[in-house]
């Protein structure tokens, strides 16, 4: 018997039209659309944000890109780095007061092989974990269950950017 797993807020994301011409690049797209809540944009700082993952490992999963498209590390300046792991932080802080997660996967993939979904413009992944938060789902049926919607994680989290502010 086969099972059935129904996201379909997923759909909403989905069908979502995109106003101009996309690059191709969320990081450069999202931003310049300037509808922050739409696109689950939950910081803006100086020269890099802070987005929340569209296909997330776990609830929480957020991202933190340079506004600049930069393919490595060793492309940005000292204030696009410092901006980025004091964002990387204040991401940290953020979700442990949301989510209370045990502990915290953070980390870059650079280029395609390392696994980067668009290696043309570098970005930090900061997961959430809890102990015992891996599941047979994703083991045995190459399926992730997300148990929240992107829109309600928005604005949990957003409750905690705006008392950091």
């Amino acid at each position: 018997m086969t099972e059935i797993l129904w996201a379909p807020w997923r759909m909403t994301y989905i069908q979502r039209p995109t106003t101009g011409k996309p690059s191709g690049d969320i990081f450069l797209d999202l931003p310049a659309e300037n509808q922050d809540e739409k696109n689950f944009i939950l910081y803006r700082g100086n020269s890099a944000f802070v987005i929340l993952n569209a296909f997330p490992y776990t609830s929480g999963h957020l991202m933190v890109a340079p506004y600049r498209q930069v393919a490595s590390i060793e492309l940005l300046d000292d204030a696009e780095l410092l901006e980025i792991n004091q964002l990387v932080a204040k991401a940290v802080g953020w979700l442990k007061a949301i989510y209370k997660p045990d502990g915290f996967n953070i980390g870059v993939n650079l280029g395609s092989a390392a696994g980067a979904g668009i290696p043309v413009h570098i970005h930090w992944h900061v997961v959430p974990r809890w102990s015992g938060d891996a599941n047979f789902m994703t083991s045995v049926g190459n399926l992730r269950v997300i148990p929240e919607s992107l829109e309600a994680t928005y604005t949990r989290l957003m409750q905690a950017v705006e008392l950091d502010a």
